[in-house]
């Protein structure tokens, strides 16, 4: 087999992940971390472009890697309009929408942005983005919201679930397009999508917070306290907008999104921390049962994965609720790192078609 190597760039709210694989082994792995100081004067997110990326080329200096070699510069997907699960080519088209994004700001829009440049800059390498938190494959009934004027929308973790549920599939010898799969994703958002022999036909919109509440996100709130709270004249809507994503869930209950620490405190005897911790585990555990009946009952495993997945009494609660819908597997943690530059190493080696953004 050809040897390839690829960039794999990951921008997050206060992080840029950089990873360098030869093939299928990581050569090179930084978590660069960004203090509030560092950002606090970017107005927008694009405006942190040139920060980003001079940083990015500094450690791949400092680390001795060798540019000219690279053939793939993979970006994490950013807020572009909804499309179909693949690889995509960065294109104008998308670096447009990523400036402007109709979805709104967010760090990953930088992925397609700096891996564009990146590529640019060398002899023989092709920027790409893949599986995008926009990626939508819902079916039709999935987007009504009872009311014509709202519509759902699919905005999930699309790289991790999908990373996930392949390997998954592969572990048990299967293809992933041949299985009925429930997929956690559980971090800062939560989200619970239904894979429908290789579709997500129905997700709860995690940018927002819809679903279970999570370390930082309010979930699905009553609707009508909701609306005359939004009237009662005691809030802005930037602070609305905060209480729902950043300063709900666990941030409004305890003061903290670190779902580690809530856990060691209720361990220690906090009763509102235990109590916190079990309803975050139980409004979780009732979304992956709502995702049952999407899949008509046939659901051939429940898949749990993301940060948080590392407790053990917290999986240990959603599990008691869950186990008869399916068998449950945990992969704890994440590996976007790998998962961008498989897709990458696939797109190279003819495996899978690059896709192009219109």
């Amino acid at each position: 087999m050809e040897q390839y190597r690829i960039l794999a760039i990951n921008p997050g709210s206060t992080s840029t992940k950089v990873a360098v694989y030869q093939n299928t082994n990581p050569i090179f792995l930084k978590n660069i971390k960004h203090t509030i100081e560092e950002l606090k004067d970017f107005d927008k997110i694009t405006d942190q472009f040139n920060f980003r990326k001079n940083i990015i080329l500094q450690e791949l200096k400092n680390a001795g890697i060798k540019l000219e070699l690279i053939r793939a510069v993979v970006g994490r997907g950013g807020l572009v309009k909804p499309i179909e699960s693949g690889i995509y080519k960065v294109n104008k088209k998308m670096k447009y929408d990523l400036v402007n994004s109709p979805l709104g700001e967010h760090a990953s829009n930088l992925g397609g942005l700096i891996a564009d440049d990146i590529a640019g800059s060398l002899p023989n390498a092709i920027a790409f983005i893949t599986d995008p938190v926009v990626v939508d494959e819902l079916q039709p009934l999935a987007r009504f919201s009872g009311h014509p004027a709202f519509q759902r929308k699919s905005i999930f973790h699309a790289l991790n679930q999908k990373a996930i549920a392949r390997s998954h599939a592969k572990s048990v010898m299967h293809k992933y397009e041949d299985l009925n799969l429930i997929v956690v994703h559980l971090g800062g958002g939560i989200t619970v999508g239904a894979h429908q022999k290789g579709r997500v036909i129905d997700v709860n919109q995690g940018l927002d917070g819809e679903g279970p509440f999570t370390p930082e996100r309010s979930g699905t709130l009553p609707t009508g306290d909701l609306i005359r709270t939004c009237f009662s004249g005691r809030y802005t809507k930037e602070k609305l907008l905060k209480m729902t994503k950043g300063e709900g869930g666990l941030v409004a209950y305890l003061g903290t999104n670190n779902a580690y620490e809530v856990e060691m405190s209720a361990i220690n005897g906090n009763e509102e921390a235990k109590i916190v911790f079990e309803a975050m585990a139980y409004q979780v555990a009732k979304t992956i049962g709502s995702m049952c009946p999407v899949l008509k009952g046939r659901v051939d495993a429940i898949l749990i994965t993301g940060g948080i997945a590392h407790s053990k009494w917290f999986i240990n609660m959603i599990i008691e609720r869950v186990h008869r819908i399916a068998p449950v597997h945990v992969y704890p943690g994440e590996d976007e790192m790998k998962a961008l530059a498989m897709n990458g190493l696939m797109a190279l080696n003819g495996e899978i078609e690059a896709k192009e953004y219109v």
